[in-house]
């Protein structure tokens, strides 16, 4: 058992790169210094927990199912869509096989279902991780043209074009009706413009 714990707290140091690991998407539409892989897993993970309790889905499994969404990024890094033009992408099933290895079986098994769970796109949990992933993407794209980042429009279309669920595309509407600092002004009792 303490070596298949050595191969966790391996791939735990591992994880540990995606808060380094930048989004390269956003250099694209001019980001000098976008958010990490693990800032947007977190985000997704919550978003997913929200589409999934309000689509009738499991909100846990949504949020597990994202968590581990971009987790083989800490070996493939975060190659965007411009970038898998030219170079295909690893299967993530494959690497995360791989960043498992040694673990006790357990575990293993358990990421590696999840992994293929979420790539597969068809549990409803998936399918709210996903639309989680791209609503993510659609604020963060919000956030960084309120930071002056006009190109970042383009990553606010795809990104709301591209949601399924009837929750992913009502929250988007929601969204983009509000300001980036609406929750700060009622937490404070300022009055809405």
């Amino acid at each position: 058992m303490a070596d298949d714990l050595s191969a966790v707290a391996r791939f735990l140091y591992e994880a540990g790169t995606l808060k380094q690991t930048k989004r390269t998407g956003w250099w694209m539409a001019g980001v000098r210094d976008p958010e990490s892989v693990a800032e947007h897993s977190w985000r997704t993970a919550l978003i997913a927990s929200v589409i999934a309790k309000l689509e009738g889905a499991d909100p846990a499994k949504a949020a597990f199912l994202a968590v581990w969404h971009d987790s083989q990024e800490t070996r493939t890094g975060d190659v965007n869509y411009l970038g898998k033009k030219y170079a295909p992408t690893a299967d993530p099933e494959a690497v995360t096989a791989d960043q498992v290895a040694g673990m006790p079986e357990v575990l293993a098994s358990a990421v590696r279902d999840v992994v293929a769970e979420y790539e597969a796109k068809e549990s409803p949990e998936a399918v709210c991780a996903r639309d989680a992933d791209k609503l993510e993407c659609m604020i963060q794209g919000i956030e960084y043209k309120a930071q002056g980042y006009e190109n970042a429009q383009r990553w606010i279309d795809n990104s709301r074009g591209r949601l399924t669920t009837k929750t992913a595309n009502e929250l988007a509407d929601a969204v983009l009706q509000s300001g980036s600092l609406d929750w700060l002004r009622i937490a404070l009792g300022e009055k809405q413009s």
